[in-house]
């Protein structure tokens, strides 16, 4: 297998993804290119190359189980292990979420894609990311996921808009990624959580006033921990959110 580090970054043919993918491949890392979508993923693989990273795409759809084992298996192939994953798909599964009137199908729609796609690409990737001597899983969250901050805070800038969909499922991976971090603490794959702050893509209309590149970079630090470092967390750039 190639000493080169690997990794996988789901939805990053575009926005934060595509800068997290970059980030990482600017440090010298091989990077899969995971994306649903065939054109986009790449002409994001194209575009990567062209600046000088060693990119490559990974058809993958986090909410299908097939999709997933293929990316699996193709990872495995061309790479031989992963050193990072960085689960980064998501979406906010439609507005407006008052909570008293939500479509339910928005619910299930925030659920599978940013919890239970997290849990299928982790566990699918786990083998591979057990062949790294060091490996990193950083799940990308959100402070708006914060039970700290959405019941002290009335400051729309740090809690969002009402949401009875995308904050919860970002509340409930980062209880998902404190278990991971339990049944792996006696290994040396390190997860943590990560918020990029308010950055402007397609996710929020472009609203955000953060760019994807300043975005991508607690992930990519993340990505990048030495050993030791910390585990069952949820970071920011400016330290620790609270839970």
């Amino acid at each position: 297998m190639s000493e080169q580090s690997i990794a996988l970054v789901t939805g990053a043919n575009k926005g934060i993804g595509y800068e997290i993918a970059a980030g990482l491949g600017g440090l010298g890392w091989r990077v899969g290119v995971g994306a649903r979508d065939a054109g986009r993923r790449e002409s994001a693989v194209e575009k990567l190359r062209a600046a000088g990273v060693d990119a490559f795409g990974v058809p993958l759809d986090v909410t299908d189980d097939a999709s997933v084992a293929a990316a699996a298996r193709l990872v495995e192939e061309r790479a031989g292990r992963l050193d990072a994953l960085v689960n980064n798909a998501a979406v906010t599964g439609g507005m407006p979420q008052d909570p008293t009137t939500v479509d339910l199908s928005a619910v299930r729609a925030a659920v599978e894609t940013n919890v239970i796609g997290v849990i299928r690409v982790t566990n699918a990737m786990l083998p591979l990311l057990r062949r790294s001597a060091s490996a990193r899983i950083v799940n990308m969250s959100s402070s708006v996921g914060s039970l700290t901050r959405q019941s002290t805070s009335t400051d729309l800038a740090v809690i969002g808009p009402l949401s009875a969909a995308y904050s919860p499922s970002k509340t409930f991976l980062n209880a998902v990624t404190l278990q991971y971090a339990k049944q792996l603490r006696d290994t040396t794959i390190l997860i943590n959580a990560a918020c990029p702050g308010y950055v402007a893509t397609d996710l929020n209309g472009f609203r955000g006033v953060r760019t994807p590149e300043q975005g991508a970079a607690i992930a990519i630090r993340l990505a990048t921990l030495s050993d030791g470092g910390p585990t069952g967390a949820f970071f920011e750039d400016a330290g620790v959110v609270p839970w």
